[in-house]
């Protein structure tokens, strides 16, 4: 510490100075720019990232030395001024300088309420912020605090009278914000926000345009688009005798900018400033190439810009503001598209909670779909099926949801587990279905006897008690708060189209059903990476002859079961290609144990014993038969496939015979088939040899010759190692991410939760593996398997399919791993094709 070695380390700001953003701040260097446009801006002296940070360190600032750019009875404030405006910093002080000697001088040329006003404010804000005294002493409550009052009580606080000198001031306001700085709440709230450990602060010290006194003076804020909408649209508030934002904070007196019938306005009280604010906002926009909001104020009829910050915008302001600055010619097409963060396109996708909404938060999970819903509490996939069919919008609240729920979740408007991940079945099918949904919610405790749910605070809501679900913040929230809908308007469509030119690596969907095949084809999706055939037979009849099948042991009365669904399969299929229009459609078989077809309570039980006419008895012991200790690593897949094959002949032949009905009326289909969960290059051997003989039937039985491709889902560590023997008897390989990284680590998705994020915050994984794809062990794997089989086989086709294929991380690994394209949920699909256009355009930087 060097408490009493003085330094200068500031700059007077002007046309020419050394400002620089990273290492004055955004702020100071926004001022140089302001001057540079010519607009009035009070004399302000920056501190840079280094001189403050001394200042922190004990050193002392040459406060003589920097009050000599301001006249001598002039007032200042201090405002923070960080490289990155949301990485915010402390607040700012107005009015240093006030003392008894300016009080007594203000009271003559500007009468004592505005003297005292300007005094008092310092006074509250140095005892607060400075000195570090009581808040509850100096706060203004209802004009009760007086001058005197607030002197008095520094006084016997501190033992000392208010500080009289003026260098002394400032210095104990630039020590303050520097060391606030610093301080670990401070330096955790910025972390959060993306900023490195150690970022840096600087300072701006201004002049101050009073806003208090004779004629008219007052402050304000005005922007020229509407921060939610985007729309233009003149915006902001204006109030005579006030400082700073307080037209905005304190709402009382503040008038109108534009002329409104409602009250009074700028434009009709200062007609030539409000002009000038106008033409200040369009250079701005050209000259800045940004949105900005000005805060002005003006003392006795004379206008000062005290500083201009980006408009603060919604994700679908963002999209409209950037379209429209592309079209203007203002910006490139390829600085719009850089401009909007991927991850936020999901607000347009969906509708959202209000942001200016009252928020009432019981509990908080995992946000595991984006979206907002408001609906009436159901505690089984049959609740919320009889109250969607009265047309009441349900929340499918579960402890974790299994694919016995998806009915339910159809019906449904947001879905809310008490378990589960990124990864688990209730977040993967709700991403697929474009719900809102939030997982992992265990503060909450579900009670299915008495129907009820308990949330931390002790409150307990019932089956048809009214909730908000905030898919986007993986909130819940008590009764029904105000949304905002979605936004696929011209901007959004604009902006895809300008990334489509850019993007240089292809975007299919996981889409499992027409309705989602149709979504996708709308969000700009090049075809179908992942087509998941077993979600097409929960459906009503669909179920029950399913459970048919699998309750037969004779083969004969198997194939009789899988005739039947023979039909529902095809037309399942036709609608898939015609909708993709020839874009490429690829159809995983049969993947899920057939366990996960048959109840697994005993109301379930007894209702299938009825359907299927057998003793209650026999559906008991069918179904403990079909149990198994990990059924995810037991009799699923390819291994179904090969002990069970008329299940797979009964598919191939469906997606064949959809292929020559739909190639016949519309675009020529080829259809790919994956077979999932592969470990052996003689798995993929059986099934191929099965299929191609299935094909041949059909194109003899047809009379139509037709193409299709044959490939491999690699799920285990063991395909991505032997991927090149695999890749022999295949035409493409897509690595489903979801179960590798589930192998991969020996972790279930499903319950990972329950420590995952005791584990992000104690360092042993960076980030939760089911979320952001594992570069270093999963994504070796992914390095292994895509070099081994394209040694093998020249040409082929390698993409990933897992729900990481529609992360902006995971798309730039796949870019440089030299993938053809990322198969995601549908309303991902939007963020993929942003993310890669800003992926391609970084690489020609």
């Amino acid at each position: 510490m060097q408490e009493n070695v003085e330094f200068s380390g500031f700059t007077r700001i002007r046309r020419v100075a050394p400002i620089a953003v990273d290492t004055h701040g955004g702020r100071a260097k926004c001022l140089q720019r302001l001057i540079r446009l010519d607009f009035p801006v009070p004399e302000t002296v920056a501190l840079s990232f280094d001189a403050v940070h001394r200042i922190a360190e004990g050193q002392r600032p040459d406060a003589k030395a920097l009050l000599r750019h301001f006249s001598e009875k002039t007032l200042v404030s201090v405002r923070p001024s960080s490289q990155v405006p949301d990485w915010g910093g402390p607040g700012a002080i107005l009015n240093i300088g006030m003392n008894h000697d300016r009080h007594a001088e203000l009271i003559e040329s500007h009468g004592k309420k505005a003297a005292d006003a300007l005094y008092l404010r310092f006074v509250q804000a140095f005892a607060i912020h400075v000195a570090r005294l009581d808040p509850e002493m100096f706060e203004l409550d209802k004009g009760e605090l007086t001058l005197e009052a607030a002197l008095q009580a520094y006084e016997d606080e501190t033992d000392e009278e208010f500080p009289q000198d003026v260098g002394t001031q400032l210095t104990e306001v630039l020590r303050s914000m520097a060391r606030a700085w610093g301080g670990t709440t401070a330096r955790l709230l910025r972390q959060a926000k993306g900023a490195p450990a150690d970022a840096g602060l600087g300072l701006v010290v201004q002049e101050m345009s009073l806003g208090l006194g004779p004629a008219e003076s007052g402050s304000g804020v005005i922007q020229f688009v509407d921060g939610v909408t985007g729309q233009p649209q003149i915006t902001g508030r204006y109030a005579s005798q006030c400082q700073a934002r307080d037209a905005l904070s304190q709402p009382e007196g503040a008038m109108f900018l534009t002329r409104d019938q409602r009250g009074p306005s700028l434009q009709e009280l200062c007609p030539d400033i409000f002009d000038d604010l106008v033409r200040y906002g369009a250079v701005c926009r050209t000259k800045l190439r940004e949105e900005m909001q000005i805060e002005f104020t003006i003392e006795a009829g004379k206008l000062a810009i005290l500083d201009a910050v980006r408009v603060h915008r919604s994700a679908r302001a963002a999209v409209r503001i950037a379209v429209a600055l592309g079209q203007d010619g203002v910006i490139t097409h390829d600085d719009a598209i850089s401009r909007i963060p991927p991850r936020s396109l999901s607000e347009l996708l969906h509708p959202q909670v209000d942001p200016g909404a009252k928020r009432d938060v019981i509990v908080t999970g995992i946000a595991a779909s984006p979206g907002a819903a408001v609906g009436k509490v159901a505690f089984s996939s049959s609740c919320a099926q009889a109250m969607a069919a009265r047309g009441e919008p349900v929340i499918l609240v579960r402890r974790e949801t299994a694919p016995e729920d998806i009915r339910g979740m159809h019906s449904s408007v947001g879905v809310l587990t008490e378990r589960g991940g990124m990864t688990s079945h209730a977040a993967v099918i709700a991403r697929g279905l474009g719900l809102p949904c939030v997982v992992g919610a265990s503060m909450m405790s579900l009670n299915r006897r008495e129907k009820s749910l308990r949330v931390p605070d002790g409150r307990v809501l019932h089956e048809g008690d009214t909730i908000t679900l905030d898919g986007t913040s993986g909130q819940v929230l008590v009764g029904e708060v105000p949304m905002l809908g979605a936004s696929l308007d011209g901007p959004f469509h604009t902006l895809m189209e300008w990334a489509d030119e850019r993007r240089d690596i292809g975007v299919r969907a996981n889409a499992d059903t027409p309705v989602d095949a149709t979504v996708a084809r709308n969000f700009g999706a090049e075809g179908i990476g992942l087509c998941r055939t077993e979600h097409m037979f929960f459906e009503g009849e669909r179920l029950t002859v399913m459970r048919e099948m699998i309750f037969t042991d004779d083969p004969d009365d198997r194939a009789a079961a899988l005739a039947r669904l023979l039909p529902m399969q095809r037309k399942d299929f036709i609608e898939l290609f015609r909708i993709m229009s020839g874009q490429p459609v690829c159809i995983r078989l049969f993947d899920p144990p057939l366990h996960e077809f048959l109840p697994s309570d005993r109301e379930g039980m007894r209702e299938l014993a009825e359907a299927l006419n057998v003793p209650l008895s026999t559906v008991t012991r069918r179904i403990d038969a079909l149990s198994e200790f990990n059924p995810m690593l037991g009799m699923r897949g390819v291994r179904l496939g090969i002990t069970v094959p008329e299940i797979y002949d009964m598919q191939a032949r469906a997606i064949f015979e959809a292929t020559a009905e739909a190639s016949r009326s519309g675009d020529a289909v080829v259809p790919e088939i994956m077979v999932p969960l592969v470990s052996a290059m003689r798995e993929v051997e059986l099934v191929k040899s099965r299929v191609d003989a299935v094909a041949a039937a059909v194109r003899i039985e047809k009379r139509c010759g037709f193409d299709y491709k044959l490939g491999v889902m690699v799920e285990t560590p063991r395909a991505a190692l032997r991927a090149g023997e695999i890749a022999q008897f295949s035409d493409f390989l897509s690595f489903g991410t979801n179960d590798l990284t589930q192998m991969t680590y020996g972790l279930s998705r499903d319950d990972a939760g329950r420590f995952m994020g005791a584990y992000v915050n104690l360092g042993v994984y960076a980030e939760d593996p089911f979320h952001t794809l594992d570069i270093e062990g999963v994504g070796e794997l992914l390095m292994i398997g895509a070099e081994r089989a394209r040694t093998a086989a020249k040409g082929i086709t390698v993409s990933i399919c897992g729900e990481h294929g529609g992360n902006p991380e995971s798309i730039a690994f796949c870019r440089a791993a030299g993938f053809d394209y990322v198969s995601c949920s549908p309303f991902r699909v939007p963020v993929a094709r942003l993310a890669a256009a800003q992926l391609a355009l970084k690489q020609t930087v």
